[in-house]
C-alpha cells in the first residue's frame, strides 16, 4: 500500500486532504483511481488507513477508513548533532539517518569544519535537507517526518543538548570497547539521546572536553578510523539494534 505525510491540519473525522507534489504522484505517476486504498501519517505518529474518494486538479481528498497504530518509530528520540561536511555527504547522511530511525538532525560548525555556509545560503540548504529527510521518512515508511535544523555553534548544540537525558560522543582517541558497550546497554529506557559526529578531521581535543564537561560520554566505535558518514551512520546503526522494540 502506498503511503504518503500530510499536515494535521488537513484532517478532517472523516477525511483527509491532499496536495502540493503527492497529487501529481498519485494521479500521473501511481496513475491511481478513485476507490484504492492508501495509507497517510499526520507526521506525529498516527497512521490512516484511507481511499481515494475524489480527484482535483490541485488536491485529493481520501475517505479514513481506519486508524492504526504505529510500531515503525524507536522508543528513544534520537538527536544527530552532525559536523557539517563537504559536499553532497550531508544530503547522504540524512536520507540514511532517518531510515535509521533518527528523530532529529542539527547541523553543527565545528572548528574543523570547511563549509562555511551565510544565512541566506544556510536557509536555502535546510530547506532542502528537509524535503530529503520527507522523501526518506516516506520510503522507511516513518510515522513522523524528523526535522533537519541549524548550522549551530557547538557551544549552541551543546546547551540544547543539555535537555536529553543522554549524550554519546563518539572519537577516534576514546578506549575501552567494554566501555562503550555498557554505555550503549544502559540506554535502554532513556526517552531522549543525542549523538555528537564531528566533520572531516573529527572534533578538536578541547570540544571533545567541552562536551565531557556537559555530561557527554565518550566512546569508541572500534579501533578503525572512519570518515565522518560513516561514524554517524554506526553510531545509530548500533543505537537502532539495541533499543529496537519486539
Amino acid at each position: 500500500m502506498y503511503r504518503f505525510f500530510s499536515l494535521e491540519e488537513t484532517f478532517t473525522k472523516e477525511t483527509v486532504e491532499i496536495t502540493g507534489e503527492d497529487v501529481n504522484h498519485i494521479k500521473n505517476v501511481l496513475r491511481m483511481k478513485i476507490g484504492e486504498e492508501i495509507q497517510i501519517s499526520n507526521g506525529k505518529e498516527k497512521e490512516y488507513i484511507c481511499t481515494i474518494q475524489s480527484m482535483e486538479k490541485d488536491k485529493i481528498i481520501a475517505k479514513i477508513v481506519d486508524i492504526i497504530g504505529t510500531t515503525s518509530e524507536l522508543p528513544a528520540k534520537i538527536t544527530l548533532f552532525q559536523g557539517l561536511p563537504k559536499g553532497d555527504k550531508v544530503e547522504y547522511i540524512i536520507q540514511k539517518a532517518v531510515e535509521l530511525g533518527v528523530y532529529r538532525i542539527v547541523l553543527v560548525d565545528t572548528k574543523r569544519t570547511v563549509v562555511k555556509l551565510d544565512e541566506k545560503k544556510a536557509s536555502k540548504k535546510i530547506e532542502r535537507y528537509n524535503a530529503i529527510a520527507l522523501s526518506a521518512a516516506k520510503q522507511a515508511k516513518r510515522s513522523l517526518i524528523p526535522k533537519v535544523e541549524g548550522v549551530l555553534s557547538l557551544k549552541e548544540a551543546l546547551k540544547e543538548a543539555d535537555a536529553l537525558d543522554e549524550i554519546l560522543i563518539p572519537y577516534e582517541n576514546a578506549e575501552g570497547i567494554s566501555y562503550a558497550r555498557e554505555v550503549i546497554k544502559n540506554l535502554k529506557g532513556k526517552e531522549s539521546i543525542g549523538v555528537f559526529i564531528g566533520p572531516e578531521g573529527g572534533f578538536a581535543e578541547e570540544e571533545v572536553e567541552k562536551a565531557k564537561e556537559q555530561g557527554a560520554k565518550c566512546i569508541t566505535l572500534g579501533k578503525r578510523i572512519l570518515r565522518t558518514e560513516t561514524a554517524a551512520l554506526t553510531a545509530l546503526s548500533i543505537l537502532m539494534f539495541e533499543l529496537e522494540e519486539e
